[in-house]
C-alpha cells in the first residue's frame, strides 16, 4: 500500500490528512505534540479569555476514526531522500509520498538574546508564560514600595503592529481598564500604559489603509499609546530602546511581549540541505506551483514552511487558509497520482478575506467585497472563529466561555501558572510595618 508520511499536526498537516481518509493509502501522521492547535485563538489564552484546552483538540481523538491513519508522538529529525525515510527521536518511517507541513517558528531578526525577556506567541507553553508576565506584573506592581518601579510594572510594551500585536495589545488594555480594577488594594490597573511598537507608517499594514486607520483608532480609545516608524533597538529587563526616525528612545518597562517576526521551522533548513531545494529569507522552502519541491514530486511542502510566489515578490500570506487548502490540494495530487492521472492545475489560493479583533464589540475585516469595522466585523469575527474550531466540543466550550466573558467582562482564566516568583533584585516587599498599623487602625475603627 502506498504509504504517506504527514510532519506536522497543524491546519496543513491536519487537513491533508483528513483528505486522504478515503484513499487507498497508509498515512502516518508525526507531531512533536500530541493536540492539534488552532492557533488564531491563541491570543485569548495569553491574556486569559480561555484555557488551553478550549482551543487545542488531541490529535488521536480527531483522527480515530480514520482507519488508514496512524498518529505517532515524535519529531523528526533527518531526512533521507534516497532512501525515502524520515529519521525520528526513536527510530525511522518509510514514506512513498511526503508533506510536510512543520509550520513556523517567532524570529527576532538576529537578536535571540531578547527571546528570555520578550515571549513571543506561538505554542500553548508561549501563551501561558505570556499569561503569567501579565499577571505577574500586577501582582508586582501591587508590592512595590517605590513609585518608579511600579509604573515601570505597569507599562507594558507589546512589540509588533500584525494582528498578533493589535490583538494582545487591545486585550492587555481590556484587562488592566475592565477586568482588574477593584482586585487590588494599592494600584488602579487602569493606570496602567499600554504601548504598541510597529516599524512602518501604520499597523496591520496588510490590510487596507481605511481598516487600519479604524483599527488604530480603537486602540487608541482603549488608551493603547502606539509608537510608529519605530524601530526596537534593544530590550532590557527593565526597558526597551528604539529609533523613531533620527531619534532615540528608550520606555521603562518590565513587560515586553514580541508579535514582531516569523521564521519557517528550523525542519526547512533541513530539508533544502538534503533536497537541494532554495529557501528565501524567512527560511520556508521554495516549492513548484504543484507545491512539490524540484526534482522530488513525491515531496509536498505546505503551510507557513512553504514559499510560493503567484505574483513576483508576493508570496501567500501565513494564514490558516492557506494551510487548509495546500493540505486539500496536497492529497488531491497524490490521489490523483495513484489513479494514474496527472493533475496540471496549479495550487491557487481562494482567499475569503481577513480580520483582525481589537477589542470587546471592535474589529476589522477585509471580505473583499466590502470592508467591515467596529460591532459589524467583530461579529463576523466571532462567528467566523467559532465554526472554524475542529471539534464540537471545543465550539460549545469557547461559546460560554466568550458569553460569560461578555456578560461579566471576567476572564476564567486568569491563573499565573509556572511560577510566581519575581525577577531577582525587584524592588517589592509585603505589607510593612506602616502598612499593617494602618489596617490594624482600620479594623479597630
Amino acid at each position: 500500500m502506498h504509504r504517506v508520511a504527514i510532519i506536522g499536526g497543524g491546519f496543513g498537516g491536519l487537513y491533508a490528512a483528513r483528505c486522504l481518509r478515503r484513499a487507498p493509502v497508509s498515512v502516518t501522521l508525526l507531531d512533536r505534540r500530541n493536540y492539534h492547535l488552532f492557533q488564531p485563538l491563541l491570543y485569548q489564552v495569553a491574556t486569559g479569555t480561555l484555557s488551553p484546552a478550549n482551543i487545542a483538540s488531541p490529535l488521536r481523538s480527531l483522527l480515530k476514526r480514520q482507519q488508514n491513519t496512524t498518529v505517532l508522538l515524535a519529531e523528526a529529525r533527518e531526512f533521507d531522500v534516497a532512501a525515502r525515510r524520515v529519521a525520528i527521536d526513536s527510530g525511522v518511517v518509510d514514506y512513498d509520498s511526503l508533506i510536510v507541513a512543520a509550520g513556523a517558528t517567532h524570529s527576532y531578526f538576529g537578536h535571540d538574546e531578547w527571546e528570555r525577556l520578550a515571549p513571543s506567541l506561538k505554542n500553548l507553553d508561549d501563551a501561558t508564560e505570556i499569561r503569567r508576565k501579565i499577571l505577574l506584573a500586577f501582582e508586582a506592581a501591587e508590592r512595590a514600595t517605590d513609585e518608579a518601579e511600579r509604573r515601570k510594572w505597569m507599562t507594558f510594551v507589546v512589540v509588533g503592529g500584525g494582528p498578533t500585536g493589535v490583538e494582545l495589545a487591545g486585550q492587555v488594555a481590556e484587562i488592566a481598564a475592565h477586568t482588574l480594577p477593584g482586585e487590588f488594594r494599592r494600584i488602579r490597573p487602569q493606570d496602567a500604559q499600554v504601548y504598541l511598537v510597529e516599524t512602518a507608517s501604520r499597523i496591520l499594514g496588510t490590510y487596507p489603509a481605511k481598516l487600519s486607520a479604524r483599527a488604530e483608532a480603537a486602540l487608541q480609545r482603549q488608551g493603547v499609546k502606539l509608537l510608529k516608524n519605530a524601530l526596537v533597538t534593544g530590550v532590557e529587563a527593565e526597558r526597551v530602546e528604539y529609533r523613531q526616525g533620527d531619534r532615540h528612545e528608550q520606555l521603562e518597562c518590565r513587560t515586553v511581549l514580541w508579535a514582531a517576526g516569523v521564521r519557517a521551522s528550523p525542519l526547512a533548513e533541513q530539508l533544502a540541505a538534503a533536497t537541494g531545494a532554495k529557501t528565501d529569507r524567512l527560511g520556508r522552502v521554495c516549492v513548484s506551483p504543484r507545491l512539490s519541491l524540484p526534482g522530488h514530486d513525491e515531496i509536498f511542502v505546505i503551510g507557513d514552511m512553504a514559499c510560493l510566489e503567484p505574483s513576483p515578490g508576493e508570496p501567500l500570506p501565513a494564514l490558516a487558509q492557506v494551510a487548509m487548502q495546500q493540505g486539500r490540494y496536497a492529497a488531491s495530487v497524490i490521489v490523483a497520482q495513484l489513479a494514474g492521472r496527472q493533475i496540471e492545475r496549479p495550487f491557487r489560493y481562494r482567499d475569503y478575506g481577513t480580520l483582525a479583533t481589537i477589542g470587546r464589540n471592535q474589529a476589522v475585516a477585509d471580505l473583499h467585497v466590502v470592508w467591515l469595522w467596529g460591532f459589524a466585523a467583530w461579529a463576523v469575527w466571532l462567528v467566523v472563529h467559532l465554526m472554524s474550531l475542529v471539534q464540537f466540543q471545543n465550539r460549545l466550550l469557547v461559546l460560554m466561555q466568550w458569553g460569560w466573558s461578555y456578560a461579566t467582562r471576567n476572564r476564567a482564566a486568569r491563573l499565573i501558572t509556572g511560577g510566581t516568583q519575581l525577577p531577582p533584585g525587584t524592588n517589592h516587599a509585603g505589607a510593612d510595618a506602616a502598612d499593617a498599623a494602618e489596617v490594624m487602625a482600620g479594623t479597630e475603627k
